[in-house]
């Protein structure tokens, strides 16, 4: 199991836990790309930068918005981070592209598609 890097620890109120570069596994970022909305997700954070969850237009309840923004970020796919009640999101280009060169890009042009 890897560790994962906590933002309580770094001094934030909200726990958020996200995998280091290096471990960041393919077999979950494959996983978590698999879904059409976390593909929505990660889409408008390749257009957008970072945004909140309340920023981006989900077909689903916030419960479920939930469920995949933590799926992305325990995968390593996106960061979170805590300011003030809203989480803003980014995509992890740089350690995506060190991990696994070309997997972002590739299913971004896809979806271009």
């Amino acid at each position: 199991m890897s560790s994962l890097i906590s933002e309580s620890a770094l001094g934030t109120a909200e726990p958020l836990g996200h995998p280091a570069t290096d471990e960041i596994e393919l077999a979950a970022v494959l996983q978590a790309l698999s879904d059409p909305v976390r593909l929505r997700i990660i889409v408008a954070l390749a257009t957008g930068g970072e945004l909140s969850c309340k920023a981006i237009d989900l077909p689903v309840v916030k419960s479920t918005c939930t469920h995949h923004f933590r799926v992305l970020r325990e995968a390593g796919v996106i960061r979170q981070r805590q300011e003030g009640t809203s989480r803003l999101n980014s995509l992890r280009r740089a350690d995506l592209e060190t991990r696994f060169p070309g997997l972002l890009e590739a299913v971004l042009g896809a979806l271009r598609n």
